[in-house]
């Protein structure tokens, strides 16, 4: 599929931008496929960060943590050895237990990589579901 020039669908709550090292590319040279989930986890911590949630005091304050449930991702075209990317973060959807997070890949304007990232939370205790604390809640920005 050809590399797309457009701007994200929907509102953006947080970029984050992530170089490329020699560690994240393939004998190929380019970034290897399952290195785009990294950036994406990457700029989800910071997007959080940014909201005053820091993913350990969470757990220690809350007995909450958040855990990836499910992934999408389309590949678009490559980046490559020392390439600067801007990795987006915004909330397609938000419930009581998870959230699903739209992200995208780009460098220069150009769509490299898209995904939708299920995030669940659960009791770090016993690792089952549990509702988001609305401290949490509160912190994030509103859907669109």
């Amino acid at each position: 599929m050809p590399a797309t020039d457009v701007s994200p669908a929907r509102p953006v709550a947080h970029r984050h931008r992530v170089r490329v090292y020699w560690e994240d590319t393939d004998a190929g040279g380019v970034v290897f496929y399952a290195n785009y989930l990294k950036f994406f986890e990457r700029a989800r911590t910071e997007w959080l960060r940014t909201a005053g949630i820091g993913q350990q005091a969470l757990k220690d304050e809350t007995g909450a943590m958040f855990v990836v449930t499910d992934t999408q991702v389309s590949y678009r075209a490559p980046a490559r050895l020392d390439d600067l990317l801007d990795i987006t973060v915004a909330v397609a959807e938000a419930g009581r237990v998870s959230f699903t997070i739209a992200q995208q890949a780009w460098r220069d304007g150009v769509l490299l990589a898209e995904g939708r990232i299920r995030i669940g939370c659960v009791d770090a205790a016993t690792l089952r579901p549990r509702r988001i604390p609305d401290t949490v809640l509160h912190a994030l920005p509103p859907l669109p």
